[in-house]
């Protein structure tokens, strides 16, 4: 090889960086920013955000089929097996004692995902097909895993702007949110304060519930069944006492393993030539309305309840009931203390948030029956 062919091969990568990959790069150490200076979601944003970059660099082959990405592709993403595991962690570390002895809130777990479906109906009319309308309006879930989960099998070719909306907004929970609540709620509601006197669930109620749950979704939704299964087998490990090395792996090793890779995956997918196009930024706006219409939802369902208990029910509760857990439900008990510093609430946020956890599964599962069925 002469100095000449020794140079343009130096630069071959040179030659072929667009303004494209060099936007998408500023868009990945945007995330990387987000996450190491402001703490979103760092656990998320951060992989995310060096995929971005990574996969900006031409000619490396990282995404090619035998490449590091591309074999991640293919085994964790087509395969669903990186949203499943994290929901393992995620079972393992929610307590579903609040919800069970308040079996109301799961009626907030439901109106927070109405959202989801008004979004389906403003998608279709802006000219998306009715699959990439239904992955686009579980975003309003705030829910990252079952967003992917269900964008993989309805829509992978728009999977990556939908993962990105879903985490990007999960982190800015408690920025999009507060707005919403503080708009829809009177001060005087802000101030309602609960009281917790909760009925003890036995052990034995809190292994059982699992397994019913499962069996109870899974033969009613089928389509669901790989999602909340695996969010229930490890609530299974949590409670059942037993398995306590099961458990902490769940927690840690496995969900941070999957999400690590989940993160660096996802963010393979944001190339200049896949993300930057006007769709990838409808879909974005569409997210954010959906989650915004989920919130809106939740707190005006709270309202009724308000209503309805005469001003025993404190309506930022509804706000907690999309997914997002346990940020969402953290939020609201924060509010609650802002205009009350003895209020607390903070057990029926999360009874709430709780059942928004569940209520985005079955809402996911209810989308992939409603679009394989057609």
């Amino acid at each position: 090889m002469n100095f000449a062919n020794l140079i343009e091969e130096l630069l071959k990568g040179l030659s072929n960086f667009t303004l494209g990959n060099a936007v998408m790069i500023l868009v990945g150490a945007t995330l990387i920013a987000l996450a190491v200076i402001k703490e979103y979601e760092p656990v998320l944003l951060l992989p995310i955000g060096f995929g971005c970059i990574l996969a900006n660099i031409p000619l490396t082959g990282m995404s090619s089929t035998d490449g590091l990405f591309g074999i991640l592709y293919a085994a964790g993403i087509k395969t669903e097996l990186f949203p499943l595991l994290i929901f393992i962690g995620i079972g393992a570390m929610i307590d579903f004692s609040p919800l069970l002895s308040q079996p109301k809130l799961v009626l907030l777990g439901a109106a927070g995902q109405f959202g989801i479906f008004g979004t389906l109906i403003l998608a279709t009319l802006l000219g998306f097909e009715l699959n990439e309308a239904a992955s686009i309006g579980i975003i309003g879930a705030i829910d990252g895993p079952t967003s992917i989960f269900v964008a993989s099998i309805l829509a992978p070719h728009l999977l990556a702007p939908i993962a990105v909306a879903a985490y990007s907004y999960m982190s800015l929970v408690p920025i999009i949110q507060p707005p919403i609540m503080r708009l829809l709620t009177t001060k005087a509601e802000r101030r309602i304060r609960m009281e917790y006197s909760p009925r003890p669930i036995s052990k034995r109620t809190r292994i059982i519930f699992p397994v019913l749950v499962t069996l109870a979704v899974g033969l009613l939704v089928p389509e669901t069944t790989p999602l909340i299964s695996m969010l229930m087998l490890g609530n299974l490990l949590r409670e059942s006492g037993v398995v306590d090395r099961l458990n902490k792996s769940a927690q840690n090793e496995i969900a941070n393993i999957a999400t690590l890779f989940l993160g660096l995956t996802i963010g393979s997918t944001m190339s200049a030539q896949s993300f930057l196009n006007w769709e990838t930024i409808m879909i974005l706006g569409l997210g954010l309305i959906a989650f915004a219409l989920d919130t809106v939802a939740g707190l005006l369902f709270g309202k009724l309840m308000s209503f309805l208990s005469h001003g025993k029910i404190n309506p930022l509760i509804g706000a907690a009931g999309i997914s997002a857990f346990p940020m969402a439900g953290r939020l609201v008990a924060k509010m609650a203390q802002e205009e009350d510093f003895e209020n607390f609430i903070l057990m029926h946020a999360m009874g709430a948030n709780t059942a928004g956890q569940l209520g985005s599964v079955m809402a996911g599962g209810i989308l992939l029956a409603l679009m394989t069925g057609l």
